[in-house]
């Protein structure tokens, strides 16, 4: 599956992503403090699920109504770099079929996956 990494994403979740086999392209590595808007267009035009620890993605996918690919919002702080990593990576591979179109909520006890009902803007 192919990913875009905010730079909101610890890097040892993005080192694990790609263990497993992932294409993940990562903000920092890319253009650090690039504005939210340009990451969510860059994940659209990249066809890839946009990996966020920021809320805001939140508001352009229900309140905007853009269109997205899929987008997965990590809320695991205060648990240990290893631990986030092994967190999302099991989500991912647990529930990957149903990631795309979907605004996905990870925490250390759920998954909440809610799929795009209608086309919207880009």
């Amino acid at each position: 599956m192919k990913f875009l990494a905010d730079e909101s994403i610890d890097r040892q979740i993005v080192a694990r992503l790609r263990q497993d086999g992932h294409i993940v392209s990562y903000i920092v590595e890319m253009e650090p403090g690039i504005s939210d808007d340009v990451v969510f267009n860059l994940a659209n035009m990249e066809a890839a699920l946009l990996l966020t620890a920021d809320k805001d993605f939140g508001e352009m996918v229900f309140r905007q109504r853009r269109f997205h690919h899929g987008v997965i919002l990590v809320r695991v702080a205060g648990i240990s770099q290893k631990s986030k990593a092994d967190i999302i990576s099991s989500a991912i591979k647990k529930h990957l079929s149903e990631l795309t179109q979907a605004f996905t909520v990870i925490t250390p006890k759920s998954i909440r996956i809610r799929q795009q009902l209608s086309s919207s803007k880009i």
